[in-house]
């Protein structure tokens, strides 16, 4: 998984087809406007004239060229505004376009990637992981309790599987409704089946569709990603992979625990889960491991972060996965 620099140039290519785009809509709102309105075209071709007579009055000592100036123009755009509305064009139809008010559609804002860039380069990579097919299916509509049984009783909580998961689903939709007012971040457990996996791409689709960028990666391709930066892998790949991982608004990272661990791994995730709760970034965990189980493969400085700042969803109850199969037989 990861960005190639053949993908890198098409999104450029796409900005810069976007502003071609752009700049032939407000062409077209132009020329409809001049053959509409023949005393618009006038007035803005008097706008150069006026300048280079006022410019020249300037440098002949008229110390009152700039006022004059100033006034005219004014006029001039009061004059058109007037004009504009008179015929019943919308007050900004000849403003410039832009699909990115942020970033003007160049992708950029200050040297910095604009989020509507980094979402674009997310969308790569969903499309190559496949994860856009699976979030057609995998999505808050599509959810359902019947899956999770009312007769199987944790006996830690006293709550039944699908109590435990209605729940879950609760907390999913306030951590979506509420993901802009309020840092928050998700701690999944649960066996292998129960359906963590599911519910996160339930509030990753939902996050996406509000423009949100959202990162999903595998607990291994997570930390090969880490690795390849830390061991001087140097290609633009690498390079957005890490950027995304630090920087989106949410980062999904599925079946911790699966991955080898090793002192460079544990290192790597407590630096990183602990940079984007610094930089107040969301961060959503699964794992079929136990807490117990993390502590030890992850240092208590790993699970201290985690338990202090992470909401803990627990699901239980048999394999949904199965499940499905059973039921489309």
């Amino acid at each position: 998984m990861g960005l190639k620099t053949a993908q890198y140039q098409a999104i450029m290519r796409e900005y810069e087809k976007q502003q071609m785009k752009n700049h032939d809509i407000l062409n077209s709102h132009y020329k409809k406007v001049y053959e509409t309105i023949p005393e618009y075209r006038s007035l803005d071709e008097s706008i150069s004239s006026l300048s280079v007579e006022h410019g020249k009055r300037l440098l002949e000592g008229d110390k009152t060229a700039v006022d004059n100036l100033k006034n005219k123009l004014a006029f001039i755009r009061q004059r058109k505004e007037e004009l504009l509305t008179e015929a019943g064009f919308p007050s900004d139809y000849l403003e410039p376009i832009y699909l990115c008010k942020d970033c003007h559609d160049t992708g950029y804002i200050e040297n910095e990637k604009c989020h509507c860039f980094k979402q674009a380069i997310i969308d790569l990579l969903y499309e190559q992981s496949n994860l856009k097919g699976i979030l057609e299916e995998e999505n808050f509509s599509h959810f359902s309790f019947d899956f999770y049984s009312s007769n199987f009783v944790d006996p830690k909580s006293g709550l039944t599987a699908k109590e435990s998961a209605k729940n879950a689903y609760n907390i999913a939709k306030e951590f979506v409704a509420d993901f802009d007012k309020k840092f928050q971040n998700l701690f999944l457990l649960g066996d292998v089946g129960v359906g963590k996996t599911f519910l996160t791409n339930c509030i990753a689709k939902e996050l996406i569709d509000q423009g949100f960028s959202v990162l999903y990666m595998s607990a291994s391709g997570f930390f090969s990603a880490l690795a390849d930066k830390a061991f001087g892998k140097d290609d633009i790949d690498a390079d957005n992979i890490y950027d995304l991982i630090h920087t989106c608004d949410l980062l999904i990272i599925d079946d911790l625990g699966t991955e080898y661990t090793n002192t460079f791994v544990s290192s790597q995730f407590f630096t990183c889960i602990n940079e984007r709760l610094l930089a107040k970034r969301s961060t959503i965990i699964s794992t079929n491991l136990s807490l117990d189980s993390l502590a030890d493969l992850y240092t208590e400085r790993s699970f201290s972060r985690i338990t202090s700042n992470y909401t803990m969803i627990r699901l239980f109850g048999d394999d949904i996965r199965l499940a499905m199969k059973l039921k489309k037989r």
